[in-house]
């Protein structure tokens, strides 16, 4: 545990209570959520004893759902659709996205609607603080079963857990938390496994992580900016009023702020007419990620407000009713994960166009590839290489994953969603902006060192280039630039040190 303030969960949750949990924040059930679970499962009690046909209560699931399963065989059924269900492949997620499938899931069980005993949701809870964390394959969903599976087994006993970097069972998991392995009940099983709660938890993180890393493109296209000499008008805010957006009102306000007072600016003032693309279109391409980031979010917002449980279950308890349709189909989340992909491949793109800039001695008037001696040293040569490399790669994972579809299930399931595989590749394209613009800071910082004479920077932008430099010397060939790469990400974990505090748009 990292000591976080736990999140209380009264209800279901909002993104960044996920994402807090995410991070290692424990999570906490209020009375008040306590008791709609309690009442969940007397509906589930209530339908259980009238025994008329209700999908995965008391039939099979997917193409088996004729299939009437009785009295006797319904624990049994829901210990066999966990265990069936966990068929993933690949290597484990990492613990934040584990936790937030987590957390995503309790949520949703939150809504009062899926019949899941208290204990088991106390349970996942318990799991997350103690920090006693499933291990869920990355690989094999089109939707949301396997990741899912693979949680439910350490609540039955089964499966594994990693804890601190120990290997348990899941029996063993489950004694950590105190707790004995459950034995299901009519419905649980399908429950643990069913629902959007695996793409939701792993869009929160990408909504984190794109919030936090277009802080960082902003903060780094000012700093190319500035060393390419750009021509400052083109930020104005007269000038950019002119486009009806809040996302690029907001970018250039930004970009104002951070190149305010910047005597190499004022230096090259009017040195040309009109600067490439690259450079004077930042706030419309950083502007429009922010405003199609709002879209996602409303979407993920959405999500998490539904109950996404299929069947669902509802009152009153004399009558209760057995709401069976597509809820667990997540296809608006897939189209906004598709969307968010397109959006951060995008602006990958334009920070490997700034990059290169900084980098061709035939644009940016610096010494050939930032090299301290060049033609001894190569500089950021192959740095750029790296750039070009990863923007190819988010060209290909921003093929649209809710466009995949494919057919399961004896053809009951004949049209696929491919929600959880849009938000997981989102995570890999922000992994790779996170690097380019990883390479784009220390590209700007060695600009900055190799042009010193050519007068002051902005107070702001030279706040970041301290804060690089703390950490990270000028680079001379003296070492593999991969590891500079890598402490300029832990660098970005936290906020740019010259960011605005408040930007008035």
């Amino acid at each position: 545990m990292n000591g976080s303030e736990a999140v209380l969960l009264d209800r279901p949750a909002g993104w960044r209570e996920i994402v807090a949990i995410a991070s290692g924040a424990p999570p906490a059930l209020s009375s008040d959520a306590m008791a709609r679970l309690d009442r969940s499962r007397e509906w589930r009690d209530a339908i259980v004893a009238r025994a008329r046909p209700a999908y995965g209560i008391n039939t099979g699931v997917g193409a088996l759902c004729d299939a009437v399963v009785g009295f006797d065989r319904q624990q049994a059924l829901s210990r066999n659709i966990v265990m069936s269900h966990a068929s993933g492949i690949g290597a484990p997620l990492p613990d934040a996205e584990t936790r937030a499938i987590i957390a995503a899931q309790i949520s949703n069980f939150l809504h009062g609607v899926s019949g899941v005993r208290p204990a088991i949701v106390e349970a996942l809870c318990a799991l997350l603080a103690a920090d006693c964390l499933p291990v869920v394959p990355s690989r094999g969903s089109v939707g949301y079963l396997s990741h899912a599976a693979a949680i439910g087994l350490v609540l039955i006993g089964a499966g594994s857990a990693v804890q601190r970097g120990e290997t348990l069972s899941g029996a063993e998991a489950m004694a950590r938390i105190g707790t004995a392995p459950f034995v299901l009940e009519a419905k649980e099983g399908l429950s643990l496994v069913s629902g959007t709660p695996c793409a939701t938890g792993l869009a929160c993180l990408a909504l984190d992580r794109t919030e936090r890393l277009l802080d960082w493109a902003d903060a780094a296209a000012a700093m190319s900016y500035e060393n390419l000499g750009g021509q400052a008008d083109a930020f104005a805010a007269e000038t950019l009023a002119l486009r009806r957006s809040a996302g690029l009102a907001r970018t250039g306000a930004a970009l104002r702020a951070y190149l305010d007072g910047s005597a190499m600016l004022a230096a090259r003032a009017g040195s040309r007419v009109q600067d490439p693309l690259s450079l004077r279109a930042i706030p419309q391409f950083h502007g429009a990620a922010r405003d199609v980031l709002g879209d996602v979010e409303a979407v993920v917002v959405n999500e998490l407000a539904s109950a996404t449980d299929n069947p669902a279950l509802a009152g009153p308890l004399a009558a209760p009713r057995v709401l069976m349709g597509a809820q667990a189909v997540g296809i608006g989340l897939a189209l906004a994960m598709d969307q968010l992909g397109v959006v951060v491949a995008q602006l990958a793109m334009i920070a490997e166009r700034r990059i290169d800039r900084l980098v061709n001695p035939l644009v940016s008037g610096l010494p050939a590839f930032l090299a301290v001696d060049g033609g001894a040293c190569s500089g950021f040569m192959i740095a750029q290489y790296v750039a070009a490399s990863l923007v190819a790669e988010n060209r290909r994972l921003a093929s649209p994953a809710s466009l995949d579809g494919g057919v399961t299930s004896g053809l009951q399931e004949d049209i696929l969603a491919h929600a959880t595989p849009a938000a997981a590749k989102v995570l890999a394209i922000l992994d790779n902006l996170a690097q380019l613009l990883a390479i784009e800071l220390l590209c700007a910082a060695q600009a900055y060192d190799l042009q010193r004479a050519r007068g002051g920077s902005a107070a702001r932008t030279e706040a970041i280039r301290t804060q690089i430099r703390e950490v990270i010397p000028i680079y001379a060939d003296d070492r593999p630039l991969n590891e500079d790469f890598a402490a300029m990400r832990a660098v970005m974990q936290a906020p740019p040190r010259g960011r605005p505090d408040e930007v008035a748009a």
